[in-house]
């Protein structure tokens, strides 16, 4: 049915996904799919890295979390980027940053050098996704925004599993370098993809959009002691340590002070606040944050019990994995069409309640259930998280003008990354007291799976105040 505002002869072409957003939809996730497929690869190479380096592994978790630290540091950098510099090369600079990091790390010459090097790494990492998805938003437009999500989550919906596969290949048959070195070359097709695809920017504001230099030294240090605090929890025993406790204390400290700082400067904040007055913006924000907790957190939990209780290799962890991928595949094609006909509140609900439905068995690991219940879980779950995705970035730029769409997708892209890192942390202290508290390992990731089922039913309050009608322009 046609929109009353629309001309009958107008809207039938507005609504079609044409070849040239497609295409350029295609190479705006490759640069994501390098970046989740490193994150993955990497960390089941690290003991190849530690018996190279002579270097512990407490040493080498830097290489993780460095890389980590300056992704959420630089974030929040994205809107402004864009806006100062335009979006396509300001992406393309990102996707370059990262092939040039990878490079200096398959290149490092002790561990230091290769923490150095992830962290060059992360600071190109972190700015791939939220200027690619403002790229995406700008030029799909609002009737077309569940699709092309729908479309171009899918890839991304594997690199959990093809992660873990081609680190352990690569650790089995090749140097570990390997791990860095082969984003080198798909970098480059990425880069030689993107200047042919990627349309240049129209209209931007090269002067007058000064950098918030107050708001990125209050806000971007803030992110980074809250996710080091977060991301620390599990190597420290709890939530007590001096150290865990002095990160989250500046966070706390850093992060309100630059709330007040935003709210004073009105024009240019980094990430503006004001956008969560507006109720779309605010519900899906704070779902994307509670999503990110529960979605980081379980996939944190799920090849863990593979490998230390069902004692499969992390190339077998990984294919383990693949029933839940292949489920948020088929989801998320599917619900990124609904989405663009219908509300997003009865897709959200239903992709929670399917969500929880497929991680209920996983709470009874301690009966040892029937290796058929489990894969056939992670398929349903699989397809819950697939549910919410395409509505619920939809969401959240159908609430935005197109001009803060690079900064709104800073703002959301940074909720998701800190709720998976205070996700993480609650399930890794649990685990680590189950683990203490019961003899049988299986028992313990049950019981740490029932407090994974109550995170993914913390989402269902934001999902409650999703808009219940679709509204048509």
């Amino acid at each position: 049915m046609t929109a009353p505002a629309c001309a009958p002869g107008a809207a039938r072409p507005a609504e079609r996904l044409d070849p040239a957003l497609l295409k350029m939809s295609f190479v705006l996730v490759l640069g994501p799919i390098l970046a989740l497929l490193d994150t993955t690869i990497v960390t089941v190479g690290l003991d190849a890295v530690a018996r190279d380096f002579h270097s512990p592994l407490s040493t080498l978790q830097w290489v993780s979390a460095g890389y980590l630290l300056s992704i959420s540091m630089v974030m929040p950098l994205a809107g402004w980027a864009s806006d100062r510099f335009g979006a396509r090369a300001m992406w393309m600079t990102s996707v370059a940053l990262f092939v040039a990091g990878s490079a200096l790390c398959g290149l490092a010459w002790s561990a230091g050098s290769l923490i150095l090097f992830r962290v060059l790494q992360g600071i190109g990492g972190g700015l791939i996704q939220p200027i690619g998805q403002s790229i995406v938003v700008r030029a799909a437009g609002p009737a077309r925004l569940g699709r092309i999500f729908g479309i171009t989550v899918l890839p991304l919906t594997f690199a959990p599993v093809l992660g873990p596969v081609a680190g352990g290949l690569i650790v089995e048959r090749f140097d570990w370098r390997w791990m860095f070195l082969v984003n080198v070359p798909l970098g480059l097709v990425t880069l030689l993809l993107a200047a042919r695809y990627i349309p240049s920017d129209g209209e931007r504001k090269a002067e007058g959009n000064r950098l918030d230099v107050l708001g990125l030294a209050l806000l971007s240090p803030g992110l980074a002691a809250v996710v080091y605090g977060f991301s620390e929890v599990g190597d420290a025993g709890g939530f007590g340590s001096s150290h865990v406790v002095l990160a989250l204390t500046a966070g706390t400290v850093l992060l309100p002070a630059y709330g007040a700082h935003a709210l004073r400067r009105r024009d240019r904040a980094l990430i503006d606040l004001r956008l969560f007055a507006r109720r779309g913006f605010a519900v899906a924000t704070a779902n994307s944050f509670l999503q990110g907790a529960a979605l980081y957190s379980s996939m944190l939990l799920l090849p863990l019990y593979y490998q230390q209780v069902e004692h499969a290799s992390a190339l077998e962890a990984g294919l383990l994995l693949a029933p839940q991928a292949l489920g948020t595949a088929v989801a998320t094609f599917f619900a990124g069409r609904l989405a663009d006909r219908m509300a997003a509140r009865p897709l959200i609900l239903t992709g929670i309640v399917l969500t929880l439905a497929g991680t209920v068995a996983f709470t009874q690991l301690g009966s040892d259930p029937a290796g058929w219940l489990l894969v056939l879980s992670l398929v349903v779950r699989g397809a819950g998280l697939g549910v919410v995705m395409a509505p619920g970035m939809a969401t959240v730029y159908a609430s935005v003008q197109p001009h803060e769409t690079a900064r709104a997708a800073g703002a959301v892209n940074t909720l998701n990354r800190v709720g998976g890192s205070l996700g993480t942390a609650i399930l890794v202290v649990v685990l680590q007291r189950s683990l203490g508290h019961h003899a049988d390992a299986a028992a313990a990731y049950g019981e740490t799976f029932w407090w994974a089922v109550g995170l993914s039913a913390l989402t269902l309050v934001p999902a409650l105040f999703y808009p219940s009608r679709k509204e048509h322009s």
